[in-house]
């Protein structure tokens, strides 16, 4: 950090470019936007440079370095990635320009610095947390530089920026980029949720304008994972991501609510090709003879769309419980994205399969992977053997951790109040669950097409409930259930009440 730091304050007073390289998903774009703005407040000239998923793929590359060097840039600052990218490191410095890697990403075992390098996962770190993301990243450097600058007196006479501003990115790109939400990142989105809600960015409020989601109300993180962040990712994922951070930087209202606008619908279209391929994707699945005895999905076809294929991993896991990789065959080379479960390192296995891969990089559960057509057979066999030295029966089975056993009659508001202490929920942070059973079903309808709203009753007490997606088990009424809930609200015609969210439920 201070090697990186004294250079860029370096190129601040002497007014030289600085160039930001981003990458096109939501925690880089919001790193992206959130140096630009920062280093903006300066007299520096300030450029960024998104990669396009599909032409250019992930990280540095020769092409972009050129450009880059063409703009009369002499520093470029990496946010969310560079890690691995020690040939356009050393070309970029063959063509005068200096360069700063900010990535959060897993170091590779050989790695020797070639470049000031920031990486909480850097053996030699002192930083006590090592989970940061890319926009996390950025925010401490923004931190340093103030610092430095400070110091130097530097703002003597002009403004000092207030990086609480910023916090609305970090919020943003955190949440999106499912690291843990504890410690620093849970801090950080627990503030930055309050500024995002009153963000004065007018990106933001367009984004929250197309996505539905209101500023009167409190602003949660599965808002954010699954509203805010997939329209951002759009872009990336079925064009050129550049205009996200036009988003993100822009003051003009008018400017924004068009992105905004582009932005929702390229997301609409995005759903519908995901659908389609995971779609296509099951029936594979359906037709598979030796599934049950398979610790891993690997599937490829030149049809599908590379820029989707990331979340499509996602839910292929999430339905059946075991590593996937979804890769798109371009003919020589098959590119493409993988999800893990919990106990299954994907990066760690794909390194142990080096040899066979291209590239690839990412983190335990989540990986980016490019290799040759020819070696997709014996790579899938040493990826299903690999799984099943590291993967028990008992692994690939979804589990439900319960926090607690909570009957009814100890469920009131004071309780509530105490677990809205807890938020913001996400990954290794995760919402508590409980349980309470004997109940009683007194009532039981199926409503908004595909959702089950109950009332229980135990020991004289009665509450409302809802399952999200369990119409399938109505009709219940009479019957009895043990539950396993969150605990929420629910708001009719202005009025508050206590809500039982089911998670899973069980006919005695």
């Amino acid at each position: 950090m201070e090697g990186a730091v004294e250079l860029i304050a370096n190129f601040i007073l002497k007014e030289k470019r600085i160039t930001i390289y981003g990458d096109y998903d939501a925690d880089g774009l919001t790193a992206t936007s959130l140096l630009v703005d920062f280093f903006s407040k300066f007299d520096t000239p300030i450029s960024f440079y998104i990669p396009h998923r599909l032409e250019e793929g992930y990280s540095l590359n020769e092409s972009a370095i050129r450009k880059i060097a063409a703009n009369n840039t002499g520093l470029i600052i990496t946010v969310d990635c560079g890690i691995n990218s020690l040939a356009e490191i050393a070309l970029a410095k063959e063509l005068g320009m200096e360069v700063i890697v900010t990535d959060h990403h897993k170091i590779p075992p050989d790695f020797e610095p070639v470049c000031p390098t920031i990486n909480p996962f850097r053996p030699d770190s002192r930083f006590p947390f090592r989970e940061l993301s890319g926009v996390g990243m950025a925010f401490y450097l923004a931190i340093a530089v103030r610092s430095n600058l400070r110091e130097a007196g530097f703002f003597k006479g002009r403004p000092e920026p207030d990086l609480r501003s910023y916090l609305d990115l970090v919020a943003l790109g955190t949440t999106a980029d499912i690291v843990p939400l504890i410690e620093e990142n849970r801090v950080m989105v627990k503030c930055g949720i309050k500024v995002l809600i009153d963000s004065q960015r007018p990106g933001i409020k367009a984004l929250l304008r197309v996505s539905g989601i209101r500023r009167d109300r409190i602003i949660t993180t599965d808002d954010i994972a699954f509203r805010l962040a997939p329209r951002l990712n759009a872009m990336g994922r079925l064009g050129s991501a550049t205009r996200a951070v036009h988003l993100l930087t822009t003051d003009s209202e008018t400017e924004a609510s068009l992105i905004a606008d582009q932005m929702d619908s390229l997301n609409t279209q995005r759903q519908v090709i995901e659908n389609r391929i995971v779609s296509e994707i099951r029936e594979r699945i359906d037709r598979m003879e030796d599934l049950e005895g398979r610790r891993t999905i690997v599937l490829f076809d030149p049809k599908w769309h590379r820029g989707v294929v990331g979340i499509v991993a996602s839910k292929i896991v999430e339905e059946y419980y075991r590593p996937a990789l979804i890769l798109k065959d371009e003919g020589d080379l098959l590119r493409g994205s993988g999800r893990s479960i919990d106990g299954f390192d994907l990066y760690q296995a794909l390194s142990d399969l080096s040899d066979l891969l291209g590239q690839f990089g990412g983190h335990c559960l989540a990986a980016g992977v490019s290799l040759e057509s020819k070696n997709i057979g014996e790579f899938s066999d040493r990826f299903e053997e690999l799984a099943r030295e590291r993967i028990d029966t008992e692994d690939m089975m979804p589990k439900i951790e319960v926090d607690a056993r909570l009957g009814l009659e100890s469920i009131d508001p004071q309780v509530l109040k105490e677990i809205e202490i807890l938020p913001p929920f996400g990954h290794k942070n995760p919402q508590p669950v409980f349980w309470a059973g004997p109940l009683k079903v007194i009532s039981s309808r199926v409503v908004g097409g595909d959702h089950l709203k109950l009332r229980l009753k135990a020991k004289g007490i009665s509450f409302d409930c809802i399952a999200f997606g369990r119409a399938a088990s109505h009709p219940l009424e009479g019957k009895s259930l043990d539950i396993l809930f969150h605990l929420g609200t629910n708001t009719w015609q202005g009025i508050e009440s206590i809500q039982l969210v089911i998670v899973d439920l069980h006919v005695n």
